[in-house]
């Protein structure tokens, strides 16, 4: 496969995950059950997730075209579905589960998913596309302390 293939394979495959946690979050941001927590003070608007999460996966699916193209591997295909298990997955387990505690560890070893990624593969070809992740590492930065907040604070 070429790069563009590979970046609109990506693309499908990431923003339909994002539609599936999406559709598992059983009306996420706005149940009575989130609206009725203690949330963290920084949390922002509930429009900035939309758009932070359209951003990110542009950026990742970027990389994931550069990646692919460089390397193939059975083990990396395995990495990147883990990486769309745990994120289609916190969706079900926070809000649709209300396992708080459960939706820290997923939120967390994804962001070590991410950080794998970020710091494995830079080979010279890889070099400067790792930073593509930048925005994701930085939103489940945030993403995290806002989870780990609902877990002291409620």
């Amino acid at each position: 496969m070429n790069k563009v293939t590979y970046f609109i394979l990506f693309l499908v495959i990431n923003f339909g995950g994002l539609a599936l946690g999406s559709w598992l979050m059983n009306n996420g941001p706005t149940s009575d059950w989130y609206l009725g927590l203690n949330k963290a003070p920084w949390t922002p608007p509930g429009w900035v997730f939309g758009v932070a999460w359209a951003f990110i996966m542009l950026c990742f699916s970027w990389y994931l075209a550069e990646l692919f193209s460089d390397r193939k591997s059975k083990f990396l295909w395995t990495i990147y579905g883990f990486q769309v298990i745990l994120n289609v997955g916190w969706n079900w387990v926070f809000f649709n589960q209300h396992f708080t505690v459960l939706g820290l560890a997923i939120i967390s070893l994804l962001l070590l998913v991410i950080l794998y990624f970020f710091i494995t593969f830079r080979s010279d070809r890889l070099k400067y596309a790792k930073y593509l992740l930048l925005p994701y590492i930085i939103w489940l930065c945030i993403a995290t302390s806002l989870n780990a907040y609902v877990v002291v604070y409620n």
